[in-house]
């Protein structure tokens, strides 16, 4: 966990605290308040100290039992502050891939010029509709998430649009291992290399690939996602990470920076997609 995020955490809990302590009728010792909300003393604890993170009913129900009603609001947007950094893919999946998909949706389409690094899997912009199913698949069994894939993928398709709006630009970035991981079979594998051909030559799509005998400037780490200088996103298997602060940004954007002047492009792009897709076997 950041330490930006555990900060912010304990911060909230010594919210909690000084609402238990100053609540209206008298204070409140832990125990007193577990008992009037019906929860063990160790959970008042653990939001208390910041070891817990508390939900939207925790908080309401802390500023009723406090009589501080009207403090719900404060807590709650203390909540959402921190918990935009991190979004646990347990929270966010909840419903399903496709209310997440739709967020990201909006997201891109507020956006002019995305600069993406991927090193594991072809990214979503540019991802055929079988070779994303396979992706949403295999996701939604590791994340015992509810088994949308359909609408999932109808709604990552959807999201592809922004590409040939005028005034947008993807650049985007590929691991040339990326191309090698057999995530679908064969025949879904080869439609997936002959959509990222057909990319090359976009207006708006700028696609290096970093071949994997190129002398590398820094290592091929975890991928993510620049959304013009206003955010970078960045993907773990526990959580999303969503990064607003300007000096983050300009970091991950002098490792893309980095990473690109490793890549090639045009035609010695194609070919290396053609080197990887001659390798398939039907």
């Amino acid at each position: 966990m950041s330490t930006d995020f555990q900060r912010a955490r304990q911060e909230l809990g010594r919210r909690l605290r000084e609402l238990r302590v100053e609540c209206p009728v008298g204070r409140l010792t832990g125990t007193e308040l577990a008992q009037r909300l019906g929860w063990t003393q160790s959970k008042v604890s653990k939001l208390e100290n910041g070891r817990q993170t508390p939900t939207d009913d925790d908080l309401q129900a802390w500023a009723e039992a406090t009589g501080r009603p009207e403090a719900f609001g404060e807590l709650r947007a203390r909540l959402k502050g921190f918990e935009s950094q991190i979004r646990s893919w347990r929270r966010q999946l909840a419903a399903g891939h496709r209310p997440v998909q739709e967020s990201w949706n909006t997201v891109v389409s507020n956006s002019t010029t995305v600069h993406e690094w991927e090193n594991s899997l072809v990214p979503g912009l540019l991802q055929t509709p079988d070779y994303a199913r396979g992706v949403f698949a295999r996701h939604s069994r590791l994340q015992h998430s509810p088994p949308d894939v359909e609408d999932a993928v109808r709604a990552r398709m959807k999201r592809q649009e922004w590409l040939y709006r005028p005034g947008k630009r993807l650049n985007l970035l590929l691991w040339e291992g990326a191309l090698w991981a057999r995530l679908s079979p064969p025949d879904v594998m080869t439609a997936q290399l002959d959509r990222l051909t057909g990319a090359v030559g976009l207006d708006t799509v700028r696609l290096g690939i970093v071949p994997l005998a190129a002398e590398l400037r820094l290592n091929p780490a975890n991928a993510f996602c620049i959304l013009d200088n206003r955010m970078v996103a960045v993907e773990d298997w526990h959580a999303e990470l969503w990064l607003d602060d300007a000096e983050t940004i300009a970091l991950y954007r002098r490792v893309w920076n980095t990473l690109a002047e490793s890549a090639v492009y045009g035609p010695e792009a194609q070919q290396v997609i053609a080197r990887v897709r001659r390798s398939i076997k039907p």
